[in-house]
């Protein structure tokens, strides 16, 4: 992590900004040539599900790294073919585990796998502590609550390192095994719904999750949403593919669809553009549609089913601007902290979108870049041959040692607004409509051998809000590339590529293929010192 000092002088009306780099010795200079009005933006919305029972053990999707750097979405980002982190001389470099993690070279000591791993287990320990606290006095719904998400985290480990440990509230088991982790997962959620099984015509009577909509907390619809997550990965985890199971994922996806509390945020949805600039005519007053989906100001967006609440005050923990943006960006959205030019986007990701891509435009930053009053940003260190006047370019030029400081598009889908601190205010999905649109599509796709019009008008709902033109058929390797260009930045990437088998077997810029068992992570070195009954994943 970048620890680089600096100084940021604001006023009412703001002639000049000067800011300082010590990290760097230089001085990075922005001009302002006209006086403004500056007020800080209010964002929409209080904070939700904060301050009762239940608080804590949703605080872990936060303390577990949803939306920072060093967990749970470096760990599913890093190693895909959507973004990287290029070590820029010493900066960035941290030891080569950021390089190991892109080209799959990691091994059981690398920090992030640890992290991540300690993350997951420390929300899964809290949930354990609310359940087992009679004081709590939780009703039978909070309880219910509680363990879907339990079981979510279980998900994740899965997912991510296959062989765990199942802890409950009342005991430690063995290290299960693939089929009996992704057997419990199905199971807690079952209970949950109340049901034994997801069919064409189940009904939830005996559910002990509520239908309403309540996007910080785990409702029925939530928990479905994990469940379509769970069977639609289900050959990952048990080795086979079972058509049953991909039924069973339609049926999930169905019920949240035919549920009618949900949409996409499309024409006539928006919010206030934060981040709007007074001098910059092409800032626009407001962000509709997929842009508003992930804004600061998005709760409550009508496309979110489940999210992690942030707030830049009371519940931190999401620092995307930190971690992609120039330090010269500072003086663009005028940050309270500089930022720490890291994570950046692959050139061929970047490009697989159509130039007239609406999610291209949102999604990404790249090009010559302005301050606040609307003249050229500078990078006076700038080590690139495109001059000083900062400029991000899809191009990357080396992952190390000297990748140019200003290589890469970078990651702008949850946008940021004026005067942002260190965190930010956007809720980060979990459980989002258009994901859910899409793994309904796939779940039929699969069943139908990649030709069904059902699917296809489902995707094209997706397209025409991108403002593409809309596909008519579908082929595995489409449908991979469309989902890639709707879901960047969501933490799904490196899932997704490993249920099409590429993830180890393809190649991408700067990563050749790897060996099968990368597909898994290891148990991390620590785990397997400190802790008894663990045996290290196959090829480590």
């Amino acid at each position: 992590m970048k620890n680089i000092l600096n100084k940021l002088l604001l006023a009412t009306s703001v002639s000049a900004l000067i800011f300082s780099c010590t990290d760097l010795e230089e001085e990075l200079v922005g001009e302002l040539n006209q006086t403004f009005d500056v007020t800080a933006p209010a964002v929409g919305g209080a904070a939700g599900g904060g301050g009762d029972a239940l608080a804590g053990s949703y605080a872990g999707l936060r303390g577990s790294g949803t939306a920072n750097h060093f967990g749970y979405f470096s760990i599913q980002g890093l190693p895909s073919d959507e973004m990287c982190i290029a070590a820029k001389g010493g900066d960035w470099y941290d030891g080569g585990v950021l390089v190991q993690m892109h080209r799959h070279t990691y091994d059981p000591t690398n920090g992030i796998i640890g992290n991540t791993w300690n993350g997951q287990y420390n929300a899964i320990q809290q949930i354990n502590n609310d359940l087992g606290d009679a004081t709590k006095n939780l009703t039978a719904e909070e309880t219910m609550q509680l363990r879907a998400l339990r079981a979510y985290f279980y998900w994740r480990l899965l997912d991510l390192y296959g062989r765990v440990k199942i802890v409950t509230e009342s005991a430690t088991g063995a290290q299960a095994s693939q089929a009996e982790l992704y057997a419990f997962i199905e199971s807690e959620l079952l209970t949950a719904l109340g049901t034994s099984g997801i069919t064409a015509t189940t009904t939830f009577d005996g559910s002990g999750l509520n239908a309403t909509s309540s996007v910080y907390r785990v409702n029925r619809y939530a928990a479905l949403g994990f469940l379509t997550k769970l069977y639609l990965n289900h050959k990952t985890y048990l080795g086979a593919e079972d058509m049953a199971i991909y039924q069973k994922a339609e049926y999930a996806a169905q019920i949240i669809m035919d549920s009618g509390q949900y949409q996409l945020c499309g024409v006539g949805c928006s919010v206030s553009n934060l981040a709007k600039r007074p001098a910059v005519a092409e800032d626009p007053d407001n962000l509709e549609g997929y842009a508003a989906v992930f804004a600061p100001n998005n709760d409550n967006n009508i496309e979110h089913i489940f999210s992690v609440n942030y707030d830049e005050a009371t519940a931190g923990g999401m620092n995307f601007a930190k971690m992609t943006l120039h330090y010269s960006s500072q003086l663009t959205w005028n940050f309270e902290a500089q930022p720490w030019n890291g994570y950046a986007t692959l050139e061929e990701f970047y490009n697989s979108y159509d130039t007239n891509d609406l999610r291209r435009a949102n999604n990404f930053i790249q090009g010559p870049q302005k301050d606040y009053g609307g003249s050229a940003l500078n990078d006076f260190a700038a080590d690139d041959p495109g001059g000083i006047v900062l400029n991000y370019t899809p191009f990357i030029n080396e992952l190390e040692p000297n990748a140019f400081r200003e290589g890469g598009a970078r990651l702008g889908k949850f946008s940021f607004q004026q005067f942002g601190r260190p965190d930010q205010n956007n809720d980060f999905p979990i459980v989002r409509y258009g994901d859910v649109m899409l793994m309904y599509a796939e779940a039929r796709y699969r069943q139908n051998n990649w030709s069904d019009a059902t699917a296809l008008s489902v995707v094209n709902q997706l397209r025409t809000r991108a403002g593409v033109g809309t596909y008519s058929s579908m082929t595995s390797d489409e449908f991979l590339a469309e989902r890639g260009r709707e879901m960047f930045q969501e933490s799904s990437r490196r899932t997704d590529l490993i249920r099409w088998g590429i993830y180890s077997s393809g190649t991408w810029w700067e990563k050749s293929a790897s060996p099968a068992h990368k597909a898994l992570y290891p148990i991390p070195f620590d785990i397997l010192q400190s802790s008894t009954g663990y045996t290290q994943n196959t090829g480590y």
